[in-house]
């Protein structure tokens, strides 16, 4: 499955562009400590976090897409800095434990 694939089934609001990536697994976390010692490259990441850090983690990481969720959005510097590391960012109304339950159901592990 790609990003676009996932933005598309889990209707997911597009705050960057798309940079359609292949998406190898999925990472929960709200501490980009965690995000950089465990997330691995490919990994969509679920966060309620919306500022610079993450994206530089993810990026140190090579996440292929963070989703915001509880309709959570960046700072326009936050996107940004995610667009020039084309890194997706998506947003959801929905909280971590329904986009991970959609995500598994999707078979993305």
């Amino acid at each position: 499955m790609t990003t676009k694939e996932v933005a598309e089934r889990l209707e997911l609001k597009g705050l960057t562009p798309v940079f359609d990536k292949p998406v190898t697994g999925v990472y929960i976390s709200d501490m980009v400590s965690d995000v950089i010692a465990n997330a691995k490259a490919g990994n969509v990441l679920i966060t309620l976090q919306v500022h610079n850090n993450v994206i530089a983690a993810a990026n140190l990481v090579d996440i292929a897409a963070i989703v915001l969720t509880r309709g959570r959005t960046p700072a326009p510097e936050a996107s940004a800095l995610a667009e020039k590391a084309e890194i997706s960012v998506f947003s959801t109304p929905m909280d971590s434990w329904q986009v991970a339950t959609k995500l598994y159901e999707a078979g993305i592990r």
